[in-house]
């Protein structure tokens, strides 16, 4: 027979999901889109600054510059990366999770956003992305393909290197220099956006459902509850999701 103290602090079963490398490009990804964030604001309003010194010898904008086109390298190979990784890692870094499979995804989402928005009560089954969240992340990692795209096809003009050189073809499909400005511009409130909801929600989560949906990220550990674990419509679901190749 349960008691009031076993309900109080259930069972809790300890589960590894988040693999080292998928946190090292989280981490890096968000330590760079703020990075070229800032940067690219600068570029797009460079700041009036008064000084009696030749501007050859502060190189202050050349170094904003600098700072961003080096970031966005770092930007693109670890988006390539994780792309890579959405094959070869565990089942929770899969792209089974962001993609629409059938019906039933589309489903769950509104069940996420009753949860979400509307407040109502409910257990999630997954212990990894849930529908919305892998919905949201595919649409995050367009937006990362659309901003790096517009980025090195704005860069081609004043490189002559070969890699920039590749996006030549860019500027006729976005409307010229000013199309691309424009896309990639927007694209950046996109992350601003999806960055503040985001957050929100990881520690919304973490609060109501006590999983350690914060502290994941850190150490790749979530915990769930035995009786849950032990649920055979989650072990059926979490079944779904196909184990790596060995």
């Amino acid at each position: 027979m349960a008691t009031n103290k076993d309900t109080k602090y259930p069972r809790l079963r300890r589960i590894y999901v988040w693999e080292l490398p998928v946190r090292i490009y989280h981490w890096l990804n968000a330590v760079l889109i703020l990075v070229l964030a800032v940067t690219g604001y600068l570029i797009g309003n460079p700041p009036g600054i008064q000084s009696s010194a030749e501007a050859s010898d502060q190189f202050l904008f050349g170094w904003i510059r600098y700072i961003h086109f080096g970031a966005a390298y770092l930007f693109l190979f670890n988006l390539v990366f994780r792309t890579f990784w959405g094959f070869v890692g565990n089942k929770y870094a899969r792209w089974y999770y962001f993609l629409p499979k059938k019906k039933k995804f589309f489903s769950e989402i509104g069940k996420v956003l009753r949860f979400d928005i509307l407040l109502s009560r409910g257990e999630h089954l997954n212990i990894g992305h849930n529908a919305l969240a892998g919905l949201s992340y595919f649409f995050f990692f367009l937006a990362c393909t659309i901003q790096i795209i517009t980025g090195f096809g704005l860069y081609e003009n004043m490189s002559d290197w070969w890699f920039p050189q590749l996006f030549t073809w860019v500027s006729g499909i976005f409307g010229g220099d000013f199309g691309l400005r424009n896309w990639h511009h927007a694209t950046m409130w996109f992350f601003a956006i999806f960055t503040l909801i985001h957050v929100y929600l990881v520690f919304y989560h973490d609060y109501v459902e006590g999983r350690g949906e914060v502290s994941s990220m850190a150490g790749g550990w979530k915990f769930i509850e035995e009786e849950i674990f032990e649920n055979e419509e989650f072990k059926r679901v979490d079944k779904e999701v196909k184990e790596p190749v060995s």
